[in-house]
């Protein structure tokens, strides 16, 4: 009784054995000397509980009192990361001419093949962050961790918590604001760069794409907003590295405006345009936006406004990749809440330090992502500087500490009271164009884009100009004609029409029929097979009306 207590559970629920797998059940009745039981002093007794089957377990990989876990629910991964699981992710090295003492068949430290997470070779190579996958190898690896499936699984990835723990898990005092202790107190965040990257590389699969979502900019001066379709590809050029591969932007309604823009919410056409990209395979990976100023010259070129003196992504426009990587977070069966960071990706099309126009490819870290959620932080007035929020009675703010280097070189270490600079948030992303481009969409005319008043127009007279330029199965490769269709109910009105169930009754007779035959069919000498005999007394379908003739007629 005195352990039930202490464990704050029924005293019936109790098991109590001799061995670690709760084979060697203690019974123990109430009064009952403890010698009386077959123990003596320095016996070491194992304490479980059972759990009824109207008692949900406390999370999704409970932990029993015995400290062993139970079997988690099975977690559904992306195609992306299951595939890149089975890779060995080893970096392949060749002999060394100068140092390998050995025959060809022979390995030695100089030449046996490196870790995806080999920090020298990152540097040689200028990868910036490791892949999120040779960080996880790197985790499980060191530590031995046990598959997912396993009872002995302890999950290697944890999603931060800022927020305190209400009520108290300790349940020895009142909940905050009026008791806090180390049990419900979270710790304070001390936050440092993030050295792994969830997305490695931005892939545009036609530079067009970019010059398209640009003519409004240029046509209006206004700023742009889109949301980025694709798909998650193995990246060779980093190890164990994904990259996001564009196929297609939508850009939802908006107004825009010389210095910023503002999104019509809520969007009514999201839930069409996500039903169009997912039959097409493509899920939502990022955001893209212009920040563009002419500098007055005439020559085309704009003012370089992001630089290292200034700011790469203000504080506000982290708070927004943060919001946006929360709402499309990364599933993984290595973490404890079942997902794990986000792939959503935030590009910046801005000035260059020629007057150029530039893509910048940003993440926010998954601290970043915690700090957001759980209200720790806000933008500044100052875009390269974050505020950390002040702690109240109504909302408890930990503390927040980031490390720098001096006028020294020494590394210190000091309090975000009340700001720190953006850059602790930031992970950079490559991006580029293929070399050899092979687009989803290869429609040769570009459709008006959706949501351009006054710039272009979606209307039943641009799409007979756009149909006409070329074969209609070439001419519908457009994204935003699709979404046009789909909008005027065109498709469905399509499949409605009595000439389309015609052609489907056509097809599931042809099938199940065999091929139809206008005729009878001959063979190279001229006489009527056997075969064609054969299909001339079959019934056949009419292929004006729904109506399954006799066999031995024709078509008239």
């Amino acid at each position: 009784m005195q352990i039930a207590a202490a464990l704050k559970v029924d005293d019936k629920s109790l098991l109590i054995s001799t061995d670690s797998k709760g084979a060697q059940v203690v019974s123990v009745p109430a009064g009952q000397p403890v010698g009386g039981l077959g123990l003596k002093h320095g016996d070491i007794l194992y304490v479980d509980f059972k759990r009824t089957a109207a008692e949900p377990a406390a999370s999704a990989s409970a932990v029993t009192s015995t400290g062993a876990q139970e079997p988690r629910p099975v977690v559904k991964q992306d195609a992306i990361d299951d595939g890149l699981e089975k890779q060995p992710g080893t970096i392949k090295r060749g002999r060394d001419a100068r140092f390998c003492k050995h025959g060809a068949s022979g390995m030695c430290e100089y030449c046996m093949p490196l870790q995806p997470w080999d920090a020298k070779y990152l540097e040689d190579n200028k990868i910036k962050h490791m892949s999120f996958h040779a960080y996880l190898r790197r985790l499980t690896d060191q530590n031995k961790t046990a598959p997912p499936t396993s009872s002995q699984f302890l999950s290697p990835l944890e999603e931060a918590e800022m927020k305190v723990k209400i009520p108290c898990p300790s349940r020895t005092h009142e909940s905050w604001p009026k008791g806090i202790c180390t049990k419900c107190q979270p710790s304070a965040v001390t936050l440092q760069s993030q050295n792994f990257r969830m997305v490695d590389h931005i892939e545009f699969e036609t530079a067009g794409m970019i010059d398209n979502f640009l003519k409004y900019w240029r046509a209006t001066g206004y700023q742009r907003f889109g949301y980025l379709y694709g798909r998650f590809e193995p990246y060779a050029e980093v190890p164990l590295g994904v990259k996001a591969v564009v196929s297609a932007i939508y850009e939802p309604p908006q107004e825009g405006a010389y210095d910023g823009l503002q999104l019509t919410l809520p969007n009514t056409e999201m839930a069409a345009v996500e039903e169009i990209a997912a039959r097409l395979g493509l899920v939502k990976v990022g955001m893209i936006y212009t920040d563009l100023t002419d500098d007055g010259r005439g020559k085309g070129t704009v003012i370089c406004k992001r630089h290292a003196d200034s700011y790469f992504l203000s504080s506000a426009e982290c708070i927004l990749s943060a919001e946006m990587q929360l709402k499309n977070p990364t599933v993984s069966k290595w973490s404890a809440s079942g997902k794990f960071g986000s792939r959503f990706v935030t590009c910046v099309m801005t000035g260059n330090e020629d007057g150029g126009i530039d893509i910048s490819t940003f993440q926010v870290s998954n601290t970043a992502m915690a700090m957001v959620r759980d209200d720790i932080i806000e933008a500044s007035v100052e875009p390269s500087l974050v505020r950390v929020k002040q702690l109240t009675d109504e909302h408890y703010v930990p503390e927040v500490f980031y490390k720098y280097k001096n006028k020294y070189g020494i590394m210190v270490q000091d309090a975000a009271r009340p700001t720190f600079p953006v850059e602790y948030l930031l992970v950079t992303v490559t991006h580029g164009f293929p070399q050899t481009p092979s687009p989803l969409f290869t429609s040769p005319l570009n459709f008006p884009i959706e949501n351009r008043p006054g710039v272009e127009t979606q209307d039943m007279g641009a799409l007979q100009r756009h149909l006409k330029h070329g074969s209609l199965t070439d001419m519908l490769s457009d994204f935003h004609l699709l979404h046009y269709l789909r909008g005027v109910g065109v498709v469905e009105q399509l499949v409605q029409r009595p000439s389309w169930q015609t052609l489907e009754m056509i097809m599931k007779e042809t099938v199940g029929a065999g091929p139809v035959s206008s005729g009878p069919s001959t063979s190279s000498s001229g006489a009527a097979g056997p075969s064609s005999a054969a299909a001339a007394k079959a019934p056949w379908a009419c292929r004006h009306c729904t109506f399954r003739n006799p066999g031995g007629g024709g078509e008239l």
